[in-house]
């Protein structure tokens, strides 16, 4: 992929905010096992639980990295690095959730990273 001249912080927020992201589904998936009925008292529990407010922080860091890493890549090489969050969840689902990563999952990860290649080279 082009470097572009980028930072070391500029290429770390590329990659780091998709993670951020990721790390957020996570946390957003963990959140939803511990959640009760739908209505007030369930939504008031909700938003004082940790891992919701856990979430809602990563997704917020990210966010603030994001807008220093738009200000020196255009939009369109930056919003790429964007779909690396559809390789990250899984792993990190695989990792805290136990979930199965499969071969098709490594074929589309695969393809994923290539199209960044196609876009950005």
């Amino acid at each position: 992929m082009t470097t572009g001249g980028y930072s070391p912080a500029i290429w770390a927020g590329l990659v780091g905010t998709p993670l951020m992201i990721a790390a957020g589904q996570v946390l957003f998936k963990l959140t939803s096992g511990t959640t009760g009925e739908f209505g007030l008292k369930g939504l008031a529990a909700l938003m004082l639980n940790p891992l919701l407010l856990a979430a809602l922080a990563i997704y917020g860091a990210g966010t603030i990295v994001w807008i220093f890493v738009l200000k020196a890549v255009p939009l369109t090489i930056g919003y790429s690095f964007m779909a690396l969050t559809f390789c990250f969840v899984p792993v990190l689902a695989s990792v805290f959730l136990g979930e199965a990563l499969t071969l098709r999952y490594a074929l589309g990860a695969v393809l994923i990273v290539g199209g960044m290649f196609v876009i950005n080279g």
